[in-house]
């Protein structure tokens, strides 16, 4: 096969459906679909097995597995690894939806530039409307890894093409037991990559439908697992590349930490003020993101939560809350 399909599904019954018509309905033949029911309670896995029956040429091209207990979400991913056959592979989180000529046209470009990974722009998919969110281009692995660990670029795993090859041959998996930032598994396959490319075209609609939610689920707890999956990732880059990506570290801790602003909270300042002090020596020296983002993170080192409160109420209430809804 071209490209395996990982599906991690759990409790997803409102938006199964969606998501795999947008995935059975690809352009691109060769590929297979591998849905990973990581022991769902709810009625997804039926929604599911209905849809696949409205596409009986994909019929043989499908694999459901099951995990008996739930494991959470890097272990699915893992599984679907696991069983994989295709060239590359692309991770779909079952909430999600995608244009049908996805793979098709990222296949396709990846294979004319013999690209190890390709990325693509993604749109931010509200109730009643999108929001275009444009991704920028590198040329090397290396840039594109710097621009990840900054925040400049999404590390997501969601928008990208991947070569299988990458994952088997570094041993790279994901981070089981430590959900909240295993997306960073990404900049490891970016380490080890040696050609990459951009499309820039939007082809994921990544589902945010709780607009008010923007930070009300991130807790310590939440940020412990994210500790744990920055310290596998400095740990990596810093026995592959040794210093030369310091700068960029510390300005992924700042991003890692970023969400204990986006509150109005005082407990979650206070998180913020104690996680990862010594990155804030780089607050304005991060020239990856915007200097609105940097002014909020100063602040905070300042002490001024009046104005980092202000900021947040101006993007939930306004922005999130009225014009993107």
């Amino acid at each position: 096969m071209k490209v395996s399909v990982i599906v991690p599904i759990y409790k997803v019954e409102r938006f199964i459906r969606k998501c795999t018509d947008s995935l059975l309905s690809q352009t691109l033949d060769d590929v297979e679909f591998i849905f990973v029911d990581d022991a769902s309670p709810d009625n997804s896995i039926n929604i599911l097995n209905q849809c696949i029956e409205k596409y009986p040429q994909r019929k043989k091209q499908i694999h459901i597995l099951s995990h008996e207990i739930n494991k959470g979400l890097p272990a699915a991913r893992n599984t679907g690894l696991t069983a994989a056959t295709g060239e590359y592979v692309f991770h779909c989180d079952s909430d999600d939806f995608v244009e049908p000529n996805m793979l098709d046209t990222l296949y396709n470009e990846a294979k004319k530039k013999d690209a190890d990974i390709i990325w693509c722009d993604w749109y931010l998919s509200f109730g009643h409307n999108e929001r275009y969110m444009k991704q920028p281009a590198y040329d090397t692995p290396m840039e594109a890894l710097k621009a990840m660990l900054a925040g400049r670029m999404k590390f997501n795993v969601w928008n990208k093409l991947i070569r299988r090859k990458l994952y088997v041959n570094n041993k790279i998996s994901f981070p089981e037991g430590y959900a909240m930032g295993e997306d960073m598994t990404t900049l490891l396959l970016f380490a080890v990559a040696k050609k990459v490319a951009y499309m820039p075209q939007a082809f994921y609609h990544y589902v945010k439908l709780n607009t008010g939610a923007y930070s009300q689920n991130y807790s310590i707890e939440h940020f412990e697992s994210v500790q744990y999956n920055i310290n596998r990732v400095e740990k990596a880059l810093h026995d592959r590349f040794d210093n030369i990506l310091n700068l960029e570290i510390a300005c992924m801790k700042l991003e890692a930490k970023f969400p204990f602003l986006m509150s109005t909270k005082s407990e979650m300042y206070k998180l913020w003020a104690r996680a990862y002090p010594e990155a804030n020596a780089y607050i304005m020296k991060n020239r990856y993101i915007s200097i609105r983002r940097r002014l909020v993170q100063w602040c905070a080192s300042k002490h001024l939560w009046w104005l980092v409160s202000l900021h947040y109420l101006a993007i939930d209430k306004i922005i999130y809350g009225c014009i993107y809804r």
